[in-house]
């Protein structure tokens, strides 16, 4: 798991493609407010985690990483879906649809996938009973208190 500080660590790498621990700690010191000690110990959980691969140059290490941004950022969002019951994530992501700023090419891309998308009649809920509020869970034996 990538923490969020760690994001911001990452952010910089990709931006850069390459990047020196002196070209990390440029922009985070500056944007975060962050010690060069701070940004420092943040790289190397990076590099423990073999999330930041490095290399020595002269007096220098040079980070980079295998794991694209837009791998990254699926993977993180998917895990954050799986912690949502499944009925209202088309809900939430429409919410997030309208608040994020889009150019015509975007919606196009969009329209596109949506298009494509298979409808079902309905959506069952994934949840575990006793952790969401769907209907089909409400009237569940599991949640039938038995009253002595």
């Amino acid at each position: 798991m990538i923490s969020n500080a760690e994001w911001e660590v990452l952010r910089v790498v990709w931006a850069k493609g390459q990047a020196s621990s002196k070209d990390i700690i440029g922009v985070l010191a500056q944007k975060m407010d962050w010690s060069e000690s701070t940004i420092k110990t943040l790289i190397g959980r990076l590099v423990e985690k073999k999330i930041l691969q490095s290399r020595r140059e002269g007096r220098s290490f040079i980070y980079w990483t295998e794991i694209s941004e837009e791998e990254a950022n699926l993977a993180n969002l998917r895990t954050e879906l799986a912690k949502i019951c499944q009925t209202k994530q088309a809900g939430l992501l429409g919410q997030i649809l309208a608040e994020t700023p889009m150019t015509a090419q975007d919606l196009q891309g969009l329209q596109k996938i949506l298009d494509r998308k298979q409808v079902l009649d309905q959506l069952p809920c994934n949840c575990t009973p006793g952790q969401c509020r769907c209907q089909e869970h409400v009237n569940s034996p599991e949640k039938e208190e038995v009253v002595i």
